[in-house]
This record gives C-alpha cells, structure tokens and sequence, in this order.
C-alpha cells in the first residue's frame, strides 16, 4: 500500500529500489547531490510503531544506501534525518554530505551546510531531464 509520504516525494516515478518494508526514492529537491527519501510503507506515524520486520530490514537497506552512495560519489559523511515535522508517515532524509562541489551533468551541487548541520532549505529543484539522469544514475549503481 502506498501512504501519503511516498507519493509526495514522487513515488513511483522517483523510485530507485523498494523493499518489503521500505521504499528508497531520489529526492526532488536536492540539498546534496544524491538526496534521498528512505520511506517506511508500514502504517506508522512514530518510529516505536513500526513492525519488528521493517527494523531488521532496516539494516540491509542502510547497508545499501551507503554501499550505493559511495559507489556513485564518494562523500565524506551521511546524514539520516528523521524530521516527521509534515508527513506523519516514519520516513529519513537521506543526505550525503561531501566538504566540495560536486558537479552531474552540468549542474553544481553545492553542500551550503558543511561541515554543519545541512541546508534543507538552499536544495536544487530537479527538473525532468536531470531528475531522469540521476534517477538513472542511482538504479545502474543500486547494489
């Protein structure tokens, strides 16, 4: 079942890999390049709620978000915010976080927020040709 989270960061379209419990999905506006958005598809509004299955699978699927991410750009730290301050469903902000800028396809990423907290607000807005390039990109580096 799809909750109201998925389809607002662009589920199907923005997918990169779904799980039993969780989908992974390529962040629409980018505040480092390769943003993501880990959704929990189980109905829970807190952390504590979700079953103990979506927890151990929890493990494996941040195994392949970092395996991923540094596959395809290496960065020098990751951050996982679980804001919920809007979308009630548990879902992380995943940002990479890299100390210089990064370039795809022409545009410049640049991490406003090193080495600190990250600047959700200053996020690049994909539009349809580079948010096909990099959703690309992520699923041929997906391991």
């Amino acid at each position: 079942m799809t909750n109201a989270t998925q389809i607002k960061f662009g589920y199907p379209q923005t997918l990169i890999k779904e799980y039993d419990h969780w989908c992974v999905l390529l962040r629409p506006q980018q505040p480092t390049l390769a943003s993501l958005v880990l959704v929990c598809k189980d109905d829970a509004a807190a952390f504590s709620q979700i079953p103990a299955d979506a927890f151990s699978e929890l493990k494996l699927v941040t195994t392949k978000i970092e395996s991923s991410l540094a596959a395809f750009r290496p960065f020098e730290k990751i951050n996982y915010l679980m804001l919920m301050m809007v979308d009630r469903d548990v879902h992380f902000h995943v940002i990479p976080r890299y100390g210089s800028t990064q370039m795809f396809e022409g545009c410049e990423f640049i991490d406003k927020g090193w080495p600190a907290a990250p600047h959700l607000s200053a996020a690049i807005n994909l539009e349809d040709g580079l948010m096909s390039a990099l959703l690309s990109a992520m699923k041929k580096i997906w391991l």
